[in-house]
Parts: C-alpha cells; sequence; structure tokens
C-alpha cells in the first residue's frame, strides 16, 4: 500500500507531462503508430480532467486562431458527407478526425508545463530518436535487405517523422538553448543517413528547403567564426552523406529517371511514377464532377478503383490520391481545401509573428517548430498523404501544440498553484543560453 502511495506521490501532473512528452517525441520514427495511441489517450484524458475541473482551458490569440481553423477542416468533411448523404457509410473514416479536435483539450493540459523543460524534452528526445533510428535503418537495410521504413511501417512516414527530429535537432544546435551542440549536429547527421536509406526521394527536398529555413531563422547567430564553422560543418556532412548514401541517392534518381522514360515514351502507367500520374487524372475528374463539397471521405477507394479500370484498364487501388490537397478536393470538395489550407496558413501566420517581434529563443524555437512541420507536411504532401494517417496527424498535432504553447502561448497554473502568487518565466530555472550557435573548431 505504502508503495502504491509513493507512486502516486511521484506521479505528479507535471511529471505525467514530462513523460508524455518524452514518448510524443521519441517514438514516431522508433515505434510508429505507438504515438497515436499515446496521444489520442491523452486527448481522452484532459478532456476527463477538464470535465472534473481539474484543467482549465488555457485559451490565447494563437492557439484560438489555429483551433477555429482546425475545427473547421473537421466541420467541412462533415458537411461533405451530409450533402452527399453518406454520413452512416463515412462515420467510421469521420472517427480519426478525434485527432484534430483534441486540439484546444491537448494544449490546456501541456501547457502546465515549464517551457524550459519542454524544450529540453523535445531536443533530447529527437536527438535519442535520431540515433535510434539510424540503428533500425541499417539493421532493415543491410539485415533484412528492405527499404528503412523504421517502426513507422512504411518508409515514406518514417522519413517524414524522422525529418522532424532531424530538424528539432539542427534547430537546438543553432538556437543557443542547449550546451551539446556536437551531439545535436551528429543526431541530425544520424537522422539525415537514416532518410537516405529510406528512399524516400521527397524528404531529401524537404531536408534541404527545411534546413535553409532553419539557417535563415537563426542567421543573427550565424556570423564571423561561427559562419566559418558552418561551412566546414556543412562541407564535412556533405562528404559524409556523400559516402554512405551515393549508392542508395543514386539507384533513386535512376529508378525515377527510368520511370518518367516509361511513362513519357511508352505510356507506362504501372510504375511508381506512372501510378501517380494516373491517380492525379483520376483525383481532378473526380473533383470536376463535384467541386464544391466533394464525395465524402468514404468514397475515395471506390473512386480510385473506378478510375484506374475505366481510364487505364488497371485493377489498382489506393486510399488516397498520393496529393494531399487533391485528396481534400475530392472528399470534401473546395470548402475542405480552403480549411485544410487554412491550418497551415494560420499556423505558419502564428510562427512568423513571433519570429519577426520576439528575440527570446524559447519562443523563437517554438515558431521554428511550427516552420519546420509547415514546410515538411506541405512538400510532402505533394507527392503523398498530407493528413489521413494516424501516425502523420498525431505528430502534427504534437508539434503544432507544442510549438504553438513555447512560441506565443502562456503556462497554465494547475488548481494547487492557485493559491500561491505565479511565477513567471523567468523565475523557472533555465539552462545556459551562449552566444556561440556552433561548436568552435577546438571543440
Amino acid at each position: 500500500m505504502n508503495r502504491l502511495l509513493s507512486i502516486r506521490q511521484r506521479l505528479t501532473p507535471s511529471r505525467v507531462n514530462v513523460y508524455f512528452s518524452i514518448i510524443c517525441f521519441f517514438f514516431p520514427p522508433v515505434l510508429g503508430s505507438v504515438v497515436s495511441f499515446v496521444f489520442n489517450g491523452g486527448g481522452l484524458w484532459s478532456v476527463l480532467l477538464i470535465a472534473l475541473k481539474k484543467r482549465r482551458f488555457n485559451i490565447d490569440r494563437a492557439m484560438m486562431a489555429l483551433t477555429i481553423a482546425i475545427y473547421a477542416y473537421c466541420a467541412a468533411n462533415v458537411m461533405a458527407s451530409i450533402v452527399n448523404n453518406t454520413i452512416v457509410r463515412d462515420a467510421p473514416r469521420l472517427i480519426p478526425l478525434v485527432t484534430f479536435l483534441f486540439f484546444p483539450l491537448s494544449y490546456s493540459t501541456w501547457s502546465i508545463t515549464q517551457k524550459t523543460t519542454l524544450v529540453r524534452i523535445i531536443m533530447l528526445s529527437s536527438m535519442a530518436a535520431c540515433f535510434v533510428a539510424l540503428l533500425l535503418a541499417i539493421t532493415q537495410q543491410y539485415g533484412l535487405g528492405i527499404r528503412a521504413k523504421g517502426g513507422a511501417g512504411n518508409a515514406i512516414v518514417f522519413a517524414e517523422v524522422l525529418c522532424l527530429a532531424v530538424m528539432v535537432c539542427v534547430a537546438g544546435a543553432l538556437s543557443g538553448i542547449e550546451r551539446h551542440r556536437v551531439a545535436f549536429v551528429c543526431a541530425a547527421l544520424c537522422g539525415t543517413i537514416a532518410i537516405i536509406y529510406s528512399g524516400t526521394r521527397i524528404i531529401w527536398l524537404v531536408l534541404l528547403i527545411a534546413g535553409i529555413a532553419v539557417l535563415l531563422i537563426n542567421q543573427r547567430r550565424l556570423r564571423g567564426r561561427n559562419a566559418v564553422s558552418l561551412l566546414l560543418l556543412l562541407l564535412a556532412i556533405g562528404i559524409v552523406i556523400t559516402a554512405v548514401g551515393f549508392q542508395t541517392i543514386w539507384g533513386r534518381v535512376e529508378f525515377l529517371r527510368s520511370d518518367w522514360e516509361a511513362l513519357a515514351i511508352h505510356g507506362d502507367y504501372t510504375t511508381a511514377l506512372g501510378l501517380r500520374v494516373a491517380l492525379w487524372d483520376i483525383g481532378l475528374k473526380a473533383f470536376r464532377e463535384m467541386p464544391l463539397f466533394g464525395h465524402g471521405v468514404g468514397a475515395t477507394q471506390l473512386l480510385i478503383k473506378q478510375g484506374f479500370q475505366n481510364q487505364f484498364g488497371m485493377d489498382a487501388g489506393f486510399n488516397h490520391f498520393h496529393n494531399g490537397f487533391l485528396t481534400a478536393l475530392v472528399q470534401a470538395g473546395i470548402l475542405g481545401a480552403v480549411m485544410l489550407a487554412a491550418i497551415f496558413i494560420v499556423a505558419a501566420r502564428n510562427a512568423a509573428l513571433v519570429l519577426r517581434n520576439s528575440a527570446d529563443p524559447i519562443e523563437r524555437f517554438g515558431a521554428t517548430m511550427i516552420v519546420i512541420v509547415v514546410i515538411t507536411y506541405l512538400i510532402a504532401g505533394m507527392t503523398g498523404i498530407l493528413i489521413g494517417h494516424d501516425i502523420l496527424d498525431s505528430v502534427l498535432m504534437v508539434f503544432l501544440v507544442s510549438g504553438t504553447y513555447l512560441a506565443s502561448g502562456r503556462r497554465a497554473l494547475l488548481a494547487e498553484e492557485q493559491t500561491r502568487p505565479p511565477l513567471t518565466e523567468n523565475q523557472f530555472p533555465s539552462p545556459v543560453m551562449e552566444e556561440q550557435a556552433l561548436p568552435s573548431a577546438t571543440q
């Protein structure tokens, strides 16, 4: 009995939040769908806590704007099913939208964590995820002879969530919040190599664009000797990546070239590229049939199967159109696609305001997280899934919740803290913040 009491005393709300945060940032590339169970379970727990008045809604302008955009997107999907009179058929496919509905609830309970603590958790968990992901990638690439797909079970999803961890490590190395910059750089390199082993070409482009964005955000810290150190570091990283991943990169580029030739010269739609082009053609025709409200979320597979049979004489089936916005256009029409775009526009605007007006490194790190997730999802979603996958949906919410809180939110006090004078963020212990953004040559 005493042992149970001791465990209960240790599992304070703040400590539970710490464990929850570690899982949410470490598990996506390593254990895949576990993060979905954890995040959605945390959302249900948040509902219970708020219903019992053990938590209070933590509302601020940035969070409210994003909540409105997210809920509008969910409403557009429900409306599409109602208009098509398929709400009963579509009900099972509408259930995953609950992940998005948890956004304000998760925000209210997650924001009891001190910002300095949450930042360290995000950085260190992402760093650990990169190291473990490389071990998994090497095992799958050389031990099993398959494309690296980590614990996600899908090479594209694995690469996408790992890309976020890599960019967090890059941001951590440049932000000056943590001392262990060499470890973050090594972790980012390991994660990048694992992404190369996944063979996911679109994420290679995402790495480049998101990396440039992170460098531009932190350009004030990259001057003088830091700029020289950065150039030398990038050169060394480029050499390592080329040496380790050249065969994989060259093979995937050649594969794309042969697919293009087969499609352009022979009209072959059976290749990976040909199937995507066929899907886009089917999707555009389906959108033109129902442009305003779409066909509903439950019609996608049937439309794709019929499209392949009628337009290409092929027996093929997919559950999305390999383009996030095209999938939204078919499922929920123009209204759904606009609401989906609004989520990323509002998130990007929140981040831009913070980056323009704030010099606080923690707030800028939160805004950087938002920039990273917006770039990654939008670019990767052009040839794959934008949302509609359990891991990707949960990770999107994890980054939007924590990034928005760090960038522009305020800490929510627990019930027992309401009776004490509130602490300011400056009174919390904070890690040493040094001016130098990159390790010197002597480190």
